[in-house]
């Protein structure tokens, strides 16, 4: 499924960019698969995010999605104009199908980006299990003529505001090791706080974790039994 998904994401980069870009494209998918693959976590421990959702620009909204029915045509419309658009609204079905909110951040009505969350698992396997109250962030993006104006890291913040509102436990996200200016966002304009790094291989539906860590990380399991779970160093 997800090698017919990366076709059919390719085979629409083309469509729209053509031979030379969609070249480029995927030579540099491929450098990145090969020789960037890890990733860097964070979490937040929403128990410490007392403070209510800090104050938007008043030209800047933020909408909570939890239905493909809740999107506006034009929004619907914008979101699917990146990629392939019948395998974006499949994608969507998938995930709101699994419980998951989509977050829109507007800029003077227009949709300027979007990410998801998801309570108590993940939409594919993630490096560890998360509790029933953990949150899991992911697929964020900011259309090209908004960004290097600080709106990914407003719609994070406010996210977790919300979410620590609603008395969940823990959030978690993660990033590529390349994308340096993600990762500069994320530890320095939010309230997440590196975990580890870790690359993940899926084999036979078996899915092998390496972390670049000394020692494994803990957390709350039900009841509030600390819980350890293992890595590979």
């Amino acid at each position: 499924m997800a090698v017919s998904r990366a076709i059919s994401r390719l085979t629409d980069y083309y469509r729209r960019r053509g031979f030379a870009a969609t070249i480029r494209r995927a030579t540099v998918a491929v450098k990145r698969s090969l020789f960037s693959s890890r990733s860097v976590l964070f979490y937040c421990d929403l128990a410490t995010q007392t403070a209510p959702p800090r104050d938007l620009p008043a030209f800047l909204t933020i909408e909570r999605k939890k239905s493909s029915g809740e999107l506006s045509p034009e929004d619907l419309q914008e979101m699917t104009s990146v990629w392939n658009p019948k395998l974006v609204q499949q994608n969507m079905k998938e995930r709101f199908d699994l419980g998951a909110s989509l977050w829109l951040i507007k800029s003077e009505g227009k949709l300027a980006g979007y990410g998801w969350t998801l309570s108590g698992s993940t939409v594919e396997p993630h490096y560890f299990p998360l509790g029933q109250d953990d949150i899991h962030l992911f697929d964020f993006h900011v259309f090209p003529q908004y960004r290097g104006r600080g709106i990914n890291p407003l719609l994070v913040a406010h996210i977790l505001s919300s979410l620590a509102t609603e008395g969940m436990g823990r959030a978690f996200i993660e990033t590529a090791e390349w994308n340096q200016s993600q990762l500069s966002s994320l530890l320095r304009k939010t309230p997440f706080r590196r975990l580890g790094v870790a690359k993940k291989w899926n084999i036979f539906d078996h899915i092998i974790v390496s972390w670049a860590r000394t020692k494994p990380y803990n957390r709350l399991g039900e009841g509030g039994k600390k819980e350890e779970v293992s890595v590979d160093c």
